[in-house]
């Protein structure tokens, strides 16, 4: 451990002070939040004057889902730095601009026709639901830890370095919008970009290493529309903190301390290298604040034929081979390793095997089990009863009444709701099969889910026709997406709700008392949704993903489980998870491996589109000119 490898307390202090300069230097008073790389709060700072609340949203004018509501400005700085840590690793710094380019209707965002970008929908990952994130409510522990709102693509979140190491994420909000840039063809000058910046001085991300350094599909990712040149203030001018405003309490995130962060690698960071699972691999796991293992190797929970404990550990190894030997496609320097996180499921959700290759983001992890859950899901023959057995949703806007500046309740108002059992018939139409996912007939992965989870199908054709888990475009934003975030907005909207109920006011919901607030004997009135509420069942436990790179398992005709990878491009991520899977099933020989080839949903056309499958790169390998690889398996 050395001073480069992690956040001081003075660092987090000196990040907060610059960014406080610039905010008061532009008159905007600013929440700033900073972050270690696993996501643990390490300091919130409120500027006097600042925003209580930010409005979720477009300006596209839809209705529901998280559109129109108003959460803390804490919540939002804290999902800001969250996503510049996740996103970014030493190959790799993203920043909730990159985030915001790669989660919109069209990649670029603007250039109509073009399909959806790469990873659409990983904004409702990390969530505050999850069995998979952790929770320490006021100190610092294992992570990866959970976000308040997910990832965020408002401008304002950066990755924070020291000599080329990732150590954590910087996040403000200041304006009163938390939303995305839809025009990327111009160059903003967004406040909460522009004190962020201000933030980073001294801890910026390597120039070689920027998003605006990367390309995917011959595009250039954003990482910033400004620079140290943009500022008010000369760079690295620190604000008198004690004047300013002051370090807060965020209950269930930061006891209002400031703390330094953790050392990434090492098990208090929850992240430590493999000693004996995966010889030879270079591969991380996962440990809990007593340095036991999470995730190590077990059996399935599905009867005989389940998957055994072994062959989930020869599932992640052969992915893991498979990632080592291949070359990533959003990392620097060129011809570097995938760099990935794997998980391995049974058909329940239940998780058998996780590991990561080095230096793999931090997002990913969460992001890899949604992916192999998902796949297993809509695999199955139980999809249907889990997703028409969901109650209803219904959405909500909210505001601090009497005013923001004095408030004495929080009301809810509904604005919207959502059946999701409609997405099943909705479905079953659309494929023309009347017991799709209720059947098990078909072998879905992440990349035939995610085409049919988008606002226009075939992906970015713009047409009246949307797949059948997105809303229709008219309806739709990244914010209010369709199935994925119906299944997890009521614990999101609670979680919400939890928050503002513990700063001590009554939550009322149409003028109505719905809880009062907190008093002796009774410090929780609005509890927090408990570890793996996000979807209501083991099967959802952290709730979907709807990019590529997962496949089922199966061993013959019998869906067993699947897997998920997730860090790199979307190709290499298919790759690692069906190559690898095809790989471990030749090497087990014992029945193990990938759908059989005519239950896989390539089988189907739609609207004359056809599903895909899985899409691996051409020519992926190091050092190897073999190309197809994943042709004919």
């Amino acid at each position: 451990m050395n001073s480069s490898s992690f956040l001081s307390e003075a660092d987090v202090r000196r990040v907060v002070a610059q960014a406080a300069a610039e905010a008061a230097a532009r008159n905007t008073p600013a929440v700033i939040a900073v972050v270690d790389r696993v996501g643990n709060v390490l300091g919130v700072y409120r500027m006097n004057g600042s925003k209580v609340t930010v409005r979720v949203g477009t300006q596209r004018g839809v209705v529901g889902g998280l559109e129109g509501l108003r959460v803390p400005s804490e919540l939002a700085a804290i999902a800001k730095a969250v996503t510049g840590a996740y996103l970014s690793s030493e190959g790799n710094a993203f920043s909730t601009r990159t985030a915001s380019q790669i989660v919109q209707e069209h990649f670029n965002p603007g250039e109509f026709n073009a399909p959806a970008g790469p990873l659409f929908g990983v904004q409702f990952s990390q969530l505050s639901c999850s069995d998979f994130v952790t929770r320490d409510a006021g100190g610092i522990g294992p992570g990866p830890h959970r976000s308040p709102l997910g990832l965020s693509a408002d401008p304002g979140g950066f990755p924070l370095y020291k000599a080329g190491t990732p150590i954590g994420g910087v996040g403000v909000a200041a304006d009163d919008d938390y939303t995305l840039d839809p025009v990327i063809g111009d160059s903003d000058r967004d406040t909460d970009e522009l004190i962020a910046t201000a933030a980073t001085f001294g801890f910026a991300a390597p120039l070689d290493r920027r998003g605006d350094r990367i390309t995917a599909d011959g595009k250039t990712f954003r990482f910033s529309d400004v620079d140290f040149t943009h500022l008010s203030v000369a760079p690295g001018s620190t604000g008198d903190l004690a004047a300013l405003g002051a370090f807060r309490s965020v209950p269930a995130y930061t006891d209002g301390l400031v703390r330094a962060g953790t050392v990434f690698g090492t098990p208090a960071s929850g992240f430590r290298a493999d000693a004996t699972l995966y010889p030879g691999r270079d591969a991380f796991v996962l440990v809990d604040a007593s340095g036991v293992q999470r995730y190590a190797p077990i059996a399935g929970t599905d009867g005989p034929g389940a998957i055994t404990a072994e062959e989930a550990r020869i599932v992640i190894d052969e992915g893991l081979a498979v990632a080592n030997r291949a070359r990533a496609q959003i990392r620097r320097p060129l011809s570097t390793p995938v760099r990935v996180s794997l998980s391995v499921v049974d058909s329940n959700g239940v998780v058998l095997a996780f590991a990561r290759t080095r230096d793999a983001p931090v997002f990913g992890a969460d992001v890899s089990l949604q992916k192999a859950r998902t796949a297993a899901l809509y695999s199955s023959d139980q999809a249907a009863s889990e997703l028409t057995t969901r109650a209803a949703v219904s959405y909500f806007n909210g505001a601090l009444l009497p005013s923001e500046s004095a408030p004495d309740r929080f009301n809810l108002t509904v604005v919207g709701t959502s059946n999701i059992g409609n997405y099943v018939s909705r479905t079953r139409d659309f494929l023309g099969l009347p017991n799709a996912l209720g059947d098990g007939a078909i072998a879905f992965t992440d990349r035939a889910g995610g085409n049919l989870s988008r606002p226009f199908y075939p992906d970015g054709i713009i047409s009246p026709q949307a797949g059948p888990f997105s809303n229709p475009y008219e309806q739709w934003s990244p914010f209010h997406d369709g199935i994925q975030l119906d299944l997890v907005y009521t614990s999101l909207a609670f979680h919400v709700a939890h928050y503002i109920n513990q700063l001590g006011l009554p939550i009322f919901l149409e003028g109505e008392l719905l809880a009062g607030a907190p008093r002796p004997g009774f410090p929780i009135v609005v509890a927090d949704p408990p570890p793996g509420s996000c979807g209501g069942t083991q099967r959802l436990a952290n709730g979907i993903q709807i990019f590529p790179g997962s496949v089922p398992i199966y061993r013959g005709n019998r869906l067993v489980g699947a897997i998920g990878i997730s860090g790199d491009g979307v190709d290499q991520d298919d790759m690692v998870a069906f190559l690898g899977l095809h790989n471990a099933g030749v090497r087990l020989n014992t029945g193990l491996g990938n759908a059989p080839r005519e239950i896989r949903a390539d089988t189907l056309v739609p609207n004359n589109a056809r599903l895909r499958y899985v899409q691996c790169p051409q020519a992926p390998f190091i050092g190897s000119d073999e190309q197809n690889v994943c042709e004919g398996k």
